[in-house]
């Protein structure tokens, strides 16, 4: 499983995923929902991360950060998981029942382009895609309908984003677009390996400097001969 490189460095986004164990279901009811929104809330105010797109599923939830330092991106996701885990288990009062995420959340890094507003596009899209609603910002537990509908107060737990949004934007999450499979195929694979998402030469580079080169090297044996 792709974990935060170790020497994760500021100023570039990544996108983080963790699923619950067995990918059951974690957020049951809106409370759970609301918990998990709290203790968002919580670890921004404990760290400087910027949170630019989120979305919380029933088995699984997306954020998309950009710390200022490397340490920052660990010890945030290192507080929400723990943090959840604990208020979980007792308010569930399921303390020493197992885990409730798979293991360690995967990660990312976007390049802050196109592609980063297709990432976030993909996780505001999720509820649409699952048809848990008929339009993507009808989905209380995400970035988009906070952005959407959200008081001043919840607006604040997001920041800027470092590229320019659409004007249409809103439209673009709510279509499907003719190459929308490719593109959830070239996501979902770097979501798989913990790849860099962006253009190759920008790939290269942020795969060297955050040590994630074997990530990008194919699966598998080698045919006889290549």
């Amino acid at each position: 499983m792709a974990r935060i490189p170790r020497n994760a460095v500021g100023d570039v986004v990544y996108h983080i995923l963790n699923r619950a164990n067995g990918r059951e279901q974690i957020f049951k009811k809106e409370k759970d929902y609301e918990a998990f929104m709290k203790i968002l809330i919580e670890a921004k105010e404990k760290y400087p991360m910027r949170i630019l797109s989120f979305c919380i599923m029933p088995n699984h939830w997306h954020l998309v950060l950009y710390p200022k330092a490397g340490e920052d991106l660990s010890n945030f996701m290192r507080w929400i998981t723990h943090t959840h885990t604990q208020r979980y288990h007792s308010h569930y009062k399921s303390i020493g029942y197992g885990h409730i995420y798979q293991g360690r959340y995967k990660s990312f890094p976007i390049e802050k382009d196109n592609h980063f507003l297709q990432v976030c596009r993909y996780i505001e899209r999720n509820p649409l895609r699952a048809k848990l609603v008929k339009k993507a910002q009808n989905w209380k537990w995400s970035s988009l309908w906070i952005r959407e509908n959200g008081a001043k107060k919840q607006k604040s737990l997001l920041s800027d984003w470092p590229v320019e949004k659409p004007i249409a934007f809103l439209e673009w999450v709510n279509i499907v677009e003719k190459d929308e499979e490719e593109k959830l195929q070239k996501i979902r694979y770097a979501i798989k390996r913990g790849c860099p998402y962006g253009k190759e030469d920008w790939v290269g580079r942020i795969a060297k400097k955050l040590n994630l080169i074997s990530t990008l090297i194919p699966r598998g044996r080698p045919k006889k001969g290549t």
